[in-house]
C-alpha cells in the first residue's frame, strides 16, 4: 500500500513539474543554505582555532599597559628592557622558551624594487618555540645574536616582492639606514585571521634591531610558552607577581601590564564564531518554513483540483486513513526531493564559497543528515492538514464537485 502510495504521488508530481519544482524551491533554498551556513562557518572556526595555534602551543604573550577591556582603551606604560626577559627565563619554571618581540614597519628595499613590510627583532627561541623552520638558509648564529650584526631572514611574502623568482641568500635589503644581509627564507605560514599576513616580514636579530631601527634597549613584547601538561593558569599567574616585583607596583596599585593566555583567545573566537555559525543556520532555516508553507498551498491546490477523484475513491471503498496517507505521501516526496536538491546545492555552494572566503570545506554528513531530514519532517508538518481535509471530504459532496 506504502508503495503504491508512492508510485502514485511520483506520477503526480511527473505530471506538473514545473509547479512542482516551484514548490520544493523554498525547501531546496532552505536546505541548501543551511547547510552552506554551517559548513563555511565550521570551516572558519577551524581555520581561526589553526591559526592561532601555528602561533606555538601553550603560549603567553606578555605586553606592556593594560589591553582594551570594557569601557576603556589601551593603556600605556614603561616597555620591558631585556633584564626583564633574562628574569623570566631565570625565575619562572615550567616554560619551553621564552622569546623577546619588537616591531616596527619599513621599507625593504632591495635594487629598484621595494616593499612596505614589517621587520622585527627577535631571537632564536622564537622560532624553536613556533616550528617555524627556514626553506632555505638558516637561522642566525649565536656571534650574530650577540653583536648585532646585521642579518636577516625574509618572510616567503617579502622574498616574492623583492627578488621575484631569485635566490635572495647572500644578497642584501636595505632597511631604513642599514643594509643587511640575507642569511635564510622563512616557510610559508600564511595570513592570519585578525592580522596581517605571517609572511610580510623581515626579521633580524633583537640587539641590531634596538640599535640600528629602535635606537634604544627596549623590548616591545615577551613570548613565553609553557611546557605540556602545565597549568599555563599557574605560570601566568608567577609572572604576573615578578613583573610586579620588577616594576615596583605596591598592592593597591593595578598591573601596568597584561598577560594574555593565547588557549583562551582560541576558545573565546571558537565561540564566538560557533555561535556566529549557529545564528546563521538558524535564520537559513527560516527558509525551510516558507517552503513549508508552499507544500502546504500546492497540497490544498490539489485537494480542490483532485476532489472528484478522491469521491470516487472514497465511493468505491478507499479508507479515510488510505486517503489521508496518499497526500501524506506526496507532501513528504516533495519535501524530500527538496532536501536532495538542497543538499547537492548547500555542499556545492559551500566548496566555492569556502575557496572565495580560503576557508577549508569540513564535511559534516551529521548536519548534512540533519537537514535531509528536517526537510523530510517538514513535509509531514505541513502536509499533514491538506491530507487529513482531503480525508474528510464527503463522498457525495465529492462527487458533485466540478
Amino acid at each position: 500500500m506504502l508503495w503504491n502510495a508512492f508510485l502514485l504521488a511520483l506520477r503526480e508530481i511527473q505530471r506538473n513539474t514545473m509547479r512542482s519544482f516551484l514548490t520544493i524551491l523554498g525547501v531546496v533554498i532552505g536546505v541548501g543554505a543551511v547547510i552552506t551556513m554551517v559548513t563555511v562557518g565550521r570551516g572558519a572556526t577551524l581555520q581561526v582555532s589553526e591559526q592561532i595555534s601555528s602561533l606555538g602551543t601553550n603560549l603567553l604573550v606578555i605586553n606592556p599597559g593594560q589591553m582594551p577591556g570594557p569601557g576603556r582603551g589601551p593603556t600605556s606604560a614603561a616597555p620591558f628592557e631585556i633584564d626583564d626577559v633574562k628574569a623570566v627565563v631565570r625565575e619562572i619554571g615550567s616554560l619551553t622558551a621564552v622569546a623577546p618581540f619588537i616591531a616596527q614597519s619599513v621599507t625593504a628595499i632591495y635594487g629598484n624594487q621595494s616593499w612596505s613590510t614589517t621587520v622585527a627583532g627577535t631571537t632564536n627561541e622564537y622560532f624553536d618555540a613556533r616550528n617555524w623552520h627556514v626553506s632555505s638558509g638558516r637561522h642566525f648564529a649565536e656571534d650574530e645574536l650577540r653583536a648585532g650584526k646585521a642579518v636577516c631572514l625574509l618572510g616567503d611574502k617579502v622574498r616574492k616582492e623583492l627578488f621575484s623568482g631569485q635566490d635572495p641568500l647572500g644578497s642584501k635589503i636595505r632597511l631604513k639606514k642599514f643594509s643587511c644581509q640575507v642569511i635564510g627564507v622563512l616557510e610559508s605560514k600564511g595570513r592570519a585571521t585578525m592580522g596581517p599576513d605571517q609572511d610580510d616580514l623581515v626579521i633580524i636579530p633583537l640587539r641590531t634591531f634596538q640599535r640600528r631601527v629602535a635606537g634604544n634597549e627596549y623590548v616591545g613584547i615577551i613570548h613565553a610558552w609553557v611546557e605540556e601538561g602545565v597549568s599555563t593558569d599557574k605560570v601566568e599567574r608567577d609572572i604576573e607577581a615578578l613583573l610586579r616585583e620588577r616594576r615596583h607596583i605596591l598592592p593597591t596599585e593595578q598591573d601596568d601590564f597584561s598577560v594574555v593566555d593565547m588557549k583562551e583567545i582560541t576558545k573565546t573566537l571558537t565561540g564566538t564564531t560557533t555561535i556566529l555559525t549557529t545564528l546563521l543556520g538558524a535564520v537559513a532555516a527560516v527558509s525551510l518554513f516558507v517552503g513549508g508553507i508552499g507544500i502546504m498551498d500546492i497540497m490544498l491546490v490539489s485537494v480542490t483540483e483532485r476532489t472528484r477523484e478522491i469521491g470516487i475513491r472514497l465511493a468505491i471503498g478507499a479508507l479515510e486513513r488510505e486517503v489521508l496517507q496518499q497526500f501524506l505521501v506526496e507532501a513528504i516526496v516533495l519535501s524530500s526531493l527538496g532536501g536532495l536538491f538542497g543538499m547537492m546545492l548547500g555542499l556545492a555552494a559551500s566548496v566555492v564559497l569556502g575557496h572565495i572566503m580560503n576557508v577549508p570545506f569540513v564535511f559534516d554528513l551529521k548536519i548534512v543528515i540533519t537537514a535531509f531530514l528536517v526537510s523530510a519532517a517538514v513535509g509531514i508538518i505541513f502536509g499533514y492538514f491538506p491530507a487529513r481535509q482531503a480525508a474528510r471530504l464527503d463522498p457525495i459532496e465529492a462527487l458533485r464537485h466540478e
